[in-house]
């Protein structure tokens, strides 16, 4: 089955009259299964029998207005999120990593990872255990650095309000004792989606906020920062999308100078394509790169992706067993190919 319906799998109970399937009169119950993708969809009819019809226009047009009204948009930071995943997964160039997630028979999730920088030797880990208390909502995380940084997080989601979830961060570095706080809230329902987050400080909190509005597949967001120690607006974000279930575009202006946008296209249940273009007021220079990425197999992943400074990247990625996947990558330089310089990366992550 194709997976380009992102909302996953939704029954809807309608009225559908006799031409669109035979047999079949009145109420019927619809398992929409990713239908904006696939051909073809399946019915339980009164009669208890299971039946598959093709998916015509007509039954597309209207299960695409039904999704239009019940999907959520995403939050402000995942715009334009499956192009910039093209670009960013299944590489570390010039790392060596290694990532451990692990659970523990009471239910409590553990999360270690530690890289190696292959140009400046330095090492970095962390430590992240986290428990949820699905009864009320709760999920505690507790996180280590080799900064020597400590983070306490406290999350309660879907139990205020449906949609309402809640952050309470705090940090904490024994070095210098620094502390640092934060508040988070973020809510979402049809057609919107919204958030803001506080950092306190004892100067002034600083304020980050950002919103979506989606209908019909159109998106619109923005988001800004507003400091207010100084009672000023210090940033925003303006941003325009468009999304189906095989193709997204996305545009965006920052602090109305810096222009950027990107395009996602499945071509088909193997192969992801993406183009990122980014370009600021008062440069002639823009930033254009394009990214794929096929599956061999259901084990087996190439990626690729090269921009206009002529960097190439290639990441292989294997899944070796159940819980083990080894990722392979490499940076060349395609201006200077005989200058060397080139990076390599090696990961490997386990879960069990």
């Amino acid at each position: 089955m194709s997976q380009h319906f992102e909302a996953g799998l939704i029954f809807i109970l309608f009225f559908l009259p006799q031409p669109f399937w035979t047999g079949a009169r009145g109420t019927a119950i619809c398992g929409v299964l990713q239908c904006r993708g696939q051909l073809s969809f399946t019915v339980l009819t009164p009669a208890s029998q299971f039946t598959s019809f093709p998916l015509t226009p007509a039954l597309l047009n209207t299960f695409n207005t039904i999704l239009g009204v019940m999907a959520i948009p995403p939050a402000f930071a995942d715009l334009g999120k499956s192009a910039k995943d093209i670009f960013s997964k299944g590489y570390g160039f010039g790392l060596i990593k290694l990532d451990v997630k692990t659970k523990s028979s009471n239910g409590v999730e553990f999360k270690t990872s530690g890289s190696s920088n292959t140009d400046t030797s330095k090492v970095t880990g962390a430590l992240e255990t986290k428990y949820k208390w699905s009864e009320y909502g709760l999920t505690f995380t507790e996180k280590w650095t080799t900064e020597n940084t400590l983070g306490t997080e406290v999350c309660i989601e879907d139990k205020i309000t449906k949609g309402l979830k809640l952050n309470f961060e705090t940090t904490f570095c024994p070095n210098t004792g620094k502390k640092n706080g934060k508040v988070r809230g973020a809510y979402k329902r049809e057609y919107v989606n919204v958030g803001v987050d506080v950092d306190l400080d004892f100067a002034g909190p600083t304020i980050h906020g950002a919103g979506v509005a989606g209908y019909e597949g159109w998106l619109a967001g923005y988001q800004m920062t507003i400091d207010s120690a100084k009672s000023k607006l210090t940033h925003s974000n303006i941003s325009v999308g468009y999304r189906t279930g095989d193709f997204q575009l996305h545009t965006n202006v920052k602090d109305g100078s810096e222009f950027g946008g990107s395009i996602y296209q499945k071509v088909n249940d193997k192969l992801e394509t993406a183009v990122d273009l980014a370009w600021s007021a008062g440069s002639n220079g823009t930033c254009f790169g394009i990214a794929a990425k096929y599956q061999l197999d259901s084990d087996t992943a190439v990626s690729a992706k090269v921009n206009n400074a002529s960097l190439v990247g290639v990441g292989y990625s294997q899944s070796l067993r159940p819980g083990m996947k080894l990722v392979l990558s490499a940076l060349v330089d395609g201006k200077n190919i005989n200058a060397g310089g080139h990076k390599l990366g090696l990961g490997l992550e386990l879960e069990a």
